[in-house]
Order: C-alpha cells, then structure tokens, then sequence
C-alpha cells in the first residue's frame, strides 16, 4: 500500500520502516539528517582546494556549490539518507616476488555497481511506500561530500588519514547516500572524534602524504598516484616509496587500531576476484586492451586505466630489479 506526502503516515514511523528495509537490502549502518547546505565543510573543502591539495582530480574544483547543497542534486529535498556498507574480507596479500598488491577495495565487485544496486532498489521501495517521493541516489561518482555526510549522519567520524571510521567496522566502508523529497525524523547525535593522540596513520606513510591531521597531499599519495595520475611516469617521490603497491594503498588503514574492530563482510560480491589480491607483474605487463577489459570488468581497478596499470607494474618491476 502507498501513501502520498499529505497523508497520515508519521516521519518517525516512516523513518523506522525505511531503516528496516534498509538493513533488509544487507547496509549494516544506516542514518537520517535533514538535507541543508554542508557550509562548514565546503569551507574545508574549500582551503584544501586552495592549497593545492586535490592532484589530478581536478573536478573536485567544478561544482563545489552543487557538491554541498542537495537542493542542487534534488530541488525540493528534505532528508538525506546516509549508509554504510562493510567490504572487508580476511585475506592477505601474498608477498610474492613479482607480485604487485591491490587496494583491499577493489579486490572484489565494483562497489558504485554494488552499492548502486541496493540503493536503487531502496528508493523503489520508498517511492511504492510513499507515491509522492522523489529521490537521487549517490554512489561516489555524483557531486557530493559523502563522508560528510556520513559524519553528520552518526555513522562514524574522519579520521587522521581522512577516511571515516566506525566503531563497528573501522575504516572498512563503502558511504552512499539518498536524497529525498520526503520529511523523516532525523538522527541528532554525531559520534565525536576516537583518534585521539595517536598518530600512527602519518607515521606510516612512506610519501608524507598525510601532511598534518586530517589533511591529505594527494601529489605525493601512493593511492592517487596509482590509481588517478595519468602521467607516463610515477614522480619519483611515489616511484621509491611503492612498497608493492600496484593499485591504490591501504597503509594508513592497515595500521589503524580502530580496524582491529573489523568483520568479514555478508556480501559475496566483494569476495576476491581471481588474482585481485596480489596481482603478477609480468600477467599485467602482457595485457592487451581487450585481455584487459574482460579481466578488469566490472572491477574498480578499470579505473586506472591500462596504460596506468602497466606503468605502475613497471616501476615495481623496476624496484625489484635494482
């Protein structure tokens, strides 16, 4: 049965029969906030963008009033639902010689497709529930501050490394959100910072990437530098300090102690794909476009492009040749 926005049906009840679903579609944390201009973060946003700091995601500077205003991704929204999904699997990067390691990430299923998924499905549900609602579904690729919102929403807080940590799960999640034309009764409690003094994320990365609490260089990141850099070569600040990486890095969340909290995820599709933990060097080194795309499909490490995933198994195979 469907109700319209004028009908009876309470926010709070509404809210309690969403959350419901939403744990049902397999999100294992789920909060509620009022959709309304995120301004002290764009003024965060903002400084970072002035320093510099965002390396070749250039588009991070487009649309910085639409990324931290929903009426500009939804006109007429209300509420903004926020999720959490837990990706982590227990399993090891080999260590091999001649191998390369992956981002714990993208060692499985494309996460927007994932994530996508269940959201969508979230939304048809809310419109079958409520004939009225309109909604937008965010999954990273859209303009909008998901760890944000998260924060906003009590899911966790940002850490030092500038990812967001849960109790539950650690650093382990996947963030995305709803935008909705619909009132519900909104979460008002925000989890305060557990960083503390600890300062393990900045002492363990090997490029200074994390340049003082809560600000990350993305020019010297071993993640951005794998994974988003388009450049022929590696700067050489990254080149020399791989430490095996071949696809993003985990170093930061690797020596978190919040991740000693984590849990094997329900969700099969971020089990690993074959050879998607440790990667051989020489494999990626022999592949062709098209060995490529159907290796890669549906895989976020499509996103750095073949070229970009040769070139970073060449300064690997490079370092362990000297």
């Amino acid at each position: 049965m469907s109700t319209t926005l004028q009908e009876s049906i309470s926010p709070a009840r509404l809210t309690a029969e969403v959350r419901r679903r939403a744990f049902a579609e397999g999100f294992h944390k789920v909060g509620v906030v009022r959709a309304e201009p995120l301004t002290e973060e764009r003024a965060r946003l903002e400084e970072w963008l002035r320093r510099g700091f965002q390396g070749e995601m250039k588009w991070m500077a487009r649309d910085v009033e639409r990324r931290t205003d929903p009426a500009q991704l939804l006109p007429g929204a209300l509420s903004v639902l926020v999720v959490a999904l837990n990706y982590y699997t227990p399993h090891r990067h080999t260590g091999e010689p001649g191998t390369g390691k992956i981002s714990r990430y993208a060692w499985g299923d494309d996460y927007h497709d994932v994530l996508g998924e269940k959201l969508r499905s979230l939304l048809a549900w809310i419109k079958a529930r409520v004939s009225a609602a309109e909604g937008k579904v965010c999954v990273d690729a859209q303009p909008t501050m998901d760890k944000a919102w998260a924060v906003r929403a009590g899911l966790g807080w940002i850490g030092k490394h500038t990812n967001l940590i849960t109790r539950d799960y650690g650093s382990w999640v996947f963030l995305g959100e709803i935008f909705l034309n619909v009132e519900l009764e909104y979460d008002r409690a925000r989890e305060d910072d557990h960083c503390g003094s600890c300062t393990l994320c900045l002492e363990a990365c090997p490029t200074g990437a994390i340049t003082e609490p809560y600000v990350v260089d993305s020019d010297r990141c071993i993640s951005h530098a794998t994974i988003e850099l388009r450049a022929p070569a590696l700067p050489t600040h990254v080149a020399e300090n791989l430490d095996g990486w071949l696809y993003g890095c985990d170093i930061c969340q690797d020596v978190c102690p919040w991740n000693r909290f984590e849990q094997p995820t329900e969700e099969s599709r971020f089990e690993p794909r074959p050879d998607s933990v440790s990667a051989k060097l020489s494999e990626i080194l022999r592949l062709t476009p098209e060995t490529y795309a159907a290796r890669f499909r549906r895989s976020p490490v499509k996103r750095a492009k073949l070229a970009g995933l040769q070139r970073n198994a060449g300064a690997l195979a490079e370092s362990e040749g000297d």
